[in-house]
């Protein structure tokens, strides 16, 4: 797979975004407005362990987690059932941002999509053909100085999958246990695109507006320690920035939930920069001598 987002329109033409087409990611702003009708979604199976065992890959353009079935994701607005088949991470690097989609032109660290399949349809081929075939939830992921312990169950296994084409089982978990739980009624909602090739415009997006919270060194993890090679590779080339660029709306109505918090006339902090929080850092450490700790 070409890994510049720019290029994919050689290989792909869906992916060409010509004029009116609802592509993704998008920047989110406080031009939208309130859907009463918007509560929460109904996450069928996100609160308990899956039984079969989960495979973890590395595909060469992001870390991926097949889940197998037994959760299910409806309500919310969504205009059927959905079938939740995988999740998967965009990141920077060490030194700048990568979530796929923005906030007022700022991107997060990192954004996980977790991807559901209308359950009409046998197959992805058939739900690609469909405008509303997939749901994709959006978290952003932010930075803060203590480890994620239930994010750890996908961060301690990366070294598993370190290299492209590498895969591993992996006990399921409650994927519950890492999502912002009382904030799951604030988000915002669009109607787009796959941000990977082939870029079908067949996606119900729902982005939270609370993100995840993971730590410097579970972060590092990715930005640092994956790479889009594979191992015997002459030379390996880390994955870094696998987000897509951001594309214009267009005609599109970006509604908010009847709980969200950010709309037109609001304010919302800007995501915190991870390259300006880590200089930040290392000025602090350095005024009251803490010249032996490990940022991240």
């Amino acid at each position: 797979m070409v890994l510049d987002p720019y290029a994919w329109g050689d290989n792909f033409e869906s992916c060409h975004p010509l004029l009116e087409q609802h592509h993704s990611p998008i920047n989110l702003d406080h031009q939208m407005s309130r859907n009463q009708s918007l509560g929460s979604l109904h996450l069928k199976g996100f609160d308990v362990a899956q039984t079969g065992p989960w495979t973890l890959e590395n595909d060469g353009h992001s870390v991926v987690l097949h889940v197998g079935g037994g959760m299910s994701v409806s309500g919310g607005g969504l205009p059927g059932l959905y079938h939740t088949v995988q999740l998967h991470f965009h990141w920077g690097s060490p030194a700048s941002n990568g979530s796929e989609h923005t906030v007022d032109g700022r991107r997060y660290p990192m954004e996980m999509h977790i991807v559901n399949m209308k359950s009409i349809h046998p197959n992805l081929t058939a739900a690609l053909a469909d405008p509303t075939g997939l749901a994709v939830l959006g978290f952003f992921i932010d930075v803060v100085y203590a480890d994620n312990v239930h994010f750890g169950h996908i961060s301690q296994k990366l070294s598993s999958v370190a290299y492209k084409g590498q895969t591993i089982k992996m006990k399921p978990f409650p994927l519950m246990s890492f999502l912002p739980t009382h904030n799951l009624s604030q988000y915002y909602r669009y109607y787009g695109s796959l941000t990977t090739p082939p870029c079908s415009q067949a996606v119900v997006w729902t982005l939270y507006e609370v993100p995840i919270y993971i730590s410097w060194s579970q972060l590092a993890q990715f930005t640092s320690q994956v790479f889009s090679t594979e191992e015997d590779a002459e030379q390996v080339t880390p994955l870094q920035n696998n987000f897509r660029h951001v594309h214009p709306t267009f005609s599109r109505i970006i509604a908010a939930s009847k709980d969200a918090r950010v709309l037109s006339g609001g304010g919302s902090p800007p995501p915190r920069s991870t390259k300006t929080l880590f200089l930040f850092l290392i000025l602090l450490l350095g005024t009251f001598g803490c010249d032996n700790y490990n940022y991240i």
